[in-house]
């Protein structure tokens, strides 16, 4: 187990916990919200049978790492990361976001740039901005949503991760994956602080990343679901491709939210394939 000090809360130290597997260029692969890096096996996997080094790690308040009470804004998310890739002493690195693991991409880059990064992917990602505002309003979640979903949680969190974890592995056709996949995302995400969970959701449903996408300046790949019920296709991916000049789209067919998992071998094939280049 491998853990690094990030900063300290109350007097106490907030580790960070990640894995390194595999050698070869290395890949950072972000997890989404409210699940952890374990999210990520079956690309694990696949990367280090490619020959390249994966490596996984919890957010703050997820999986293994320190369940802090604050720290969940993007600013101190994409401050972690940095902190990682530069223990790590990482250079050339490709960063995979999954869903708000692709707002932490977003933000870094936009404020840390692109010198230790060659590749960017978002996948399902929260980006470029899901709060309907007025000058937003392609977005897809409202204040009165935001509140729904935080409700909920203060309530009654176990039952809302299990209807969430139902809603991110369907489509309007049903369950994607099987039920047994689909308590091990439940299991993973209530692990979760409960405080990271109920922070979370104002933290990516909340945040304007238009600007950092402004900043992309690497080969940057976007993969989508087109049945995606989280956060829908039209509002995220198509905006965040139309958003990154030069970036590469791919869409799967009949994919929701957690198509690393549920069409894991179209995802691995596009992402080997753009790793490739």
């Amino acid at each position: 187990m491998s853990t690094l000090t990030v900063g300290t809360e109350n007097g106490s130290p907030v580790e960070l916990y990640y894995e390194v597997q595999g050698s070869g260029a290395p890949v950072v692969l972000i997890h989404g919200w409210p699940l952890n890096g374990r999210s990520w096996e079956k690309q694990v996997a696949a990367l280090v049978a490619a020959g390249y080094q994966a490596i996984t790690y919890d957010r703050r308040g997820f999986g293994q790492s320190t369940p802090t009470w604050d720290g969940h804004d993007f600013d101190t998310v994409a401050s972690d990361l940095d902190a990682l890739l530069t223990h790590l002493g990482l250079s050339g690195v490709t960063l995979v976001g999954f869903s708000a693991g692709g707002g932490a991409v977003a933000r870094y880059i936009g404020t840390y740039g692109t010198d230790r990064v060659s590749k960017a992917v978002l996948a399902s990602a929260v980006t470029p901005f899901l709060h309907v505002t007025e000058g937003n309003p392609e977005g897809d979640l409202d204040d009165a949503t935001i509140g729904h979903f935080e409700g909920g949680i203060a309530a009654d969190r176990a039952d809302f991760v299990d209807h969430f974890l139902t809603l991110f592995y369907s489509t309007a056709d049903g369950l994607a994956v099987s039920e047994a996949q689909r308590l091990y995302g439940r299991d993973l995400a209530n692990i979760a602080s409960p405080r990271a969970t109920f922070a979370g959701v104002s933290a990516f449903g909340r945040t304007d990343f238009r600007a950092d996408l402004e900043k992309f300046t690497v080969p940057t790949l976007v993969i989508h679901g087109d049945a995606d019920q989280v956060v829908p296709f039209w509002i995220s991916g198509r905006r965040s491709a139309e958003s990154i000049p030069g970036s590469e789209l791919v869409v799967i067919e009949g994919g929701p939210h957690g198509i690393n998992v549920s069409h894991a071998d179209q995802f691995n094939s596009a992402l080997l394939t753009f790793l490739a280049r």
